[in-house]
């Protein structure tokens, strides 16, 4: 107030206020005092500063009083005011001068004409408590609850507030000091004279004694600032035994991460609270005072706006200790990240923060894996968990992910990929002593921009990973199949496989069944594998299987499987193929397993093929017919043997170009396709599962296939049961057939007696013989018909639709249908 214009102004509107009562010139100092001392507080109203709100309010009450008159004077004044104001000189601040008027109309006395003033005569610092209380709540009004005031304007607002600070010492025990240092104490877990830290009905947390005396509102705030007190203790106590288990596979290095960023949260707190420990040291003015007023003085209501923040922090750090007690690695980080997502930006501020500390041992977990293929996890937190197995199951079985270790910002297809990667890599240089990955890992990388270097990732980062991960998938994995399809020639051993194993290679398996068939209807156990060897590699060179590879045909072995007593060789013979390494990742012994069962089944048909093509070499019904025995009923015999004969070289010759055109070939080019377009080695792997598969399926070798395929084999063993017999009659008649010439040239009479008497008997042998031949073809030809009307039954009811193309095949010209 030190522009003379303004005290001028000011002096003349209390002169004009007072001019009705003809004030003295002690009264007109007081009052200008008092205007001055008001005009020059630093206490502002709390409303908004409008200036056409307060003069509605201002007409408002000068109409609801009556004065409708000043209310239209009033507008008309506000109204020049305005358009003044934009000329030089003119009131800019119109908003506080319409305040003003319109408290100084509501704080007029009308009866005295005067300015109010605080009755402060009566009032005495020195005097004692209770007088001076008795004299206070009599000149005050206490009494009778109305407060009236005093024309005394001198110190009113000091004196006003001197005297509620007597009347708050009067309800308060401790000092507010006192409970601030306790405060401060509790905020580091450590008990206070007055604030102790207590568990009472199972809930603990610091507070005030039920004895002291204290305002309510205290003991509530008090309350409120102690609880940042009780959730440090709960952080510093998970930091304490968390770092007393380092190093430990409890801990970990992501708990490690968490332990330290935790703590360095807390360093900012304790920071924080030695900035408050030298504020508390200042006293706290009392109110009225204009001592201390502009020093850092710490009440506990300033202490309460420092703390609001840190407590935010705080309690957000309480519960991320509760959800990650117990818990490890990428689980932790998992439940820490669950927190992430909030509205609040102090939250999120705070929060990514602490994940990047948290997270940069996960991330570099994944960079070290999809890029070297290392897995660096000494605490098993990693989300890919390694396991020791033999080298030809490190694709299969090497490594799993584990799912509880899975964060939730790293989504499962982000997760195969990175898992994928890594695998290949480990891979490559495992089983293919490849080291080209590296190479493609640090394109990849280069591509997209990453640097290869450690903890070049971070939380926040999701896209760049995955941009690398993708990128290091394509090239590592197109790399592995360039390996496996070039260097390793995995298409010329699947190829070989279905020539030799799946019987493909018609001359060979043809030459290899004449040269093994007389030394596998011997016993097992009489069975050398060694000279069965030599049979194998002597078919070879008689077959045009010679011009294959020669490193393909080393991989080629005869094997013997287990026998019983009463089995042949041919039950236990049977071809197996060493694929090698790396080759064995896909040629598994358990697949190899289904191949030698696939092997097994088809060697059975050729089998069958074999014994009829025998039976109709051995028939040679020109020979026999030109016989003498042939005249004794032998042709009917013979063309009921033939008919037979057809029905079954029918059957087996359609099944047999069933299961080598409709499922092996069918099989193989839809494999041959895929495995041109297998983008990794988990395609190839699918594909050829896919294959296996299906060629299990449409053969009858399936589970839903049993009862079928126990059918089929029931035919096989009568069509064998009819070589059999076949074998022992035609030897039985080229037997008498040479006895028949021998004895057709008798050299005396004598003799010719005696050869006529052998040719009766000779006769009579063929008659029996004949007869039981007649007899067997008919059991024969019943179990046959028998067999094979089941089959041809079972067949519709399969679901394979190629099997029911077989049933088309077989019947044609619907003959069994016919027949049924």
């Amino acid at each position: 107030m030190d522009d003379l214009k303004t005290i001028d102004l000011l002096t003349e509107l209390v002169s004009r206020l007072l001019s009705p009562t003809n004030p003295s010139q002690s009264d007109l100092s007081r009052s200008l005092s008092f205007a001055t001392r008001l005009l020059s507080s630093r206490l502002s109203p709390s409303l908004s500063q409008d200036e056409n709100a307060m003069a509605e309010s201002i007409k408002r009450d000068l109409a609801v009083s009556g004065r409708s008159s000043d209310a239209l004077t009033f507008s008309d004044l506000h109204s020049k005011l305005v358009a003044r104001s934009s000329l030089p000189g003119g009131v800019q601040n119109r908003w506080a001068l319409l305040y003003l008027l319109k408290s100084l109309s509501g704080r007029r006395s009308y009866s005295s004409g005067g300015l109010p003033s605080l009755p402060l005569e009566n009032y005495n610092p020195n005097s004692n408590s209770a007088s001076q209380n008795s004299t206070r709540k009599k000149n005050l009004g206490l009494g009778s609850g109305v407060l009236h005031i005093s024309k005394d304007p001198e110190n009113v607002r000091q004196n006003a507030l001197r005297e509620y600070s007597v009347l708050v010492m009067d309800d308060n025990e401790v000092e507010e000091s006192a409970l601030v240092r306790d405060v401060l104490y509790a905020c580091q877990g450590i008990d206070g004279r007055y604030v102790n830290f207590r568990s009472l009905n199972g809930v603990d947390g610091y507070d005030l004694p039920d004895s002291l005396t204290l305002p309510r509102s205290t003991r509530t705030i008090v309350r409120k600032l102690c609880e940042i007190g009780w959730l440090y203790k709960k952080v510093k106590g998970f930091i304490d035994e968390s770092t007393s288990k380092i190093p430990s596979e409890e801990v970990g290095t992501v708990g490690q991460a968490f332990c330290s960023a935790l703590n360095d949260e807390l360093t900012d707190y304790y920071k924080l609270l030695a900035v408050l420990e030298s504020h508390s040291m200042n006293p706290i003015p009392t109110p009225g005072s204009d001592s201390g007023l502009q020093g850092n003085y710490l009440s506990l209501r300033r202490l309460d706006v420092w703390l609001a923040e840190p407590t935010v922090r705080m309690r957000l750090m309480a519960v991320l200790v509760d959800g990650c007690r117990g818990l490890k690695g990428g689980a932790m980080v998992g439940a820490i990240h669950r927190h992430a997502k909030h509205g609040d930006p102090l939250v999120q501020d705070f929060m990514g923060r602490l994940l990047i500390r948290v997270c940069s041992p996960l991330f570099e977990m994944v960079r070290s894996w999809v890029l070297e293929g290392e897995l660096e996890d000494i605490f098993s937190e990693f989300f890919i968990v390694g396991q020791q197995v033999k080298v030809e199951s490190l694709w299969q079985e090497g490594y799993r992910i584990e799912p509880a270790m899975l964060p939730s910002f790293i989504s499962p297809t982000l997760a195969q990929r990175i898992f994928r990667t890594g695998k290949s890599i480990n891979f490559l240089r495992v089983c293919c002593d490849d080291s080209g990955w590296a190479a493609a890992a640090a394109d990849a990388a280069a591509h997209v921009g990453t640097s290869t270097s450690r903890w070049g990732l971070g939380y926040g980062q999701i896209d760049a990973l995955e941009a690398l991960v993708i990128e290091a998938a394509k090239r590592i994995d197109s790399h592995l199949m360039d390996v496996i399809h070039k260097r390793y020639r995995f298409k010329d051993h699947c190829l070989a496989i279905k020539r030799y194993l799946l019987l493909g290679q018609g001359d060979f398996v043809q030459y290899l069944m004449d040269i093994v068939g007389p030394e596998l209807s011997e016993p097992a156990n009489t069975i050398s594998a060694f000279q069965l060897a030599g049979l194998l590699e002597a078919s070879v060179r008689a077959s045009n299987a010679q011009y294959d590879d020669r490193d393909i045909l080393d991989r080629l072995k005869v094997k013997m499987m287990d026998y019983s007593d009463g089995d042949r060789g041919w039950d236990v013979f049977s071809l197996e193929y060493d694929a090698g390494m790396p080759l064995d990742t896909v040629f598994t012994a358990s697949v190899m397993k289904r191949y030698l069962k696939i092997f097994n089944y088809l060697w059975k048909l050729k089998r069958v093929e074999h014994a009829l093509t025998t039976i109709w070499k051995t028939m040679k019904p020109n020979c026999i017919v030109k016989s003498i025995i042939a005249k004794e009923g032998f042709v009917s015999i013979l063309r009921k043997c033939q008919v037979i004969w057809n029905e079954m070289n029918h059957f087996v010759t359609n099944f047999q170009d069933y299961i080598m055109f409709e499922v092996l070939e069918v099989s193989w080019a839809q494999f041959s396709d895929e495995m041109e377009s297998s983008k990794d080695l988990d395609d190839l792997l699918s594909a050829h599962e896919r294959y296996l598969e299906s060629i299990v399926e449409k053969s009858l070798l399936g589970e839903r296939s049993s009862t079928l395929r126990a059918s089929l084999f029931r035919l096989f063993e009568v069509i064998l049961r009819f070589r059999s017999h076949a074998d022992r009659w035609f030897e039985r008649i080229y037997e008498l057939q040479s006895r028949g010439k021998a004895e057709s040239k008798p050299k005396s009479k004598e003799r010719g007696q005696r050869l006529e008497g052998a040719g009766k008997a000779m006769t009579q042998l063929a008659g029996e013989l004949f007869h039981k031949m007649g007899e067997d073809l008919d059991q024969i030809a019943k179990d046959y018909s028998n067999s094979l009307d089941i089959f041809i039954k079972q067949l519709p009811l399969q679901q394979h639709v190629d099997l029911k193309f077989l049933f088309f095949r077989l019947d044609f010209t619907e003959y069994y249908s016919c027949r049924k």
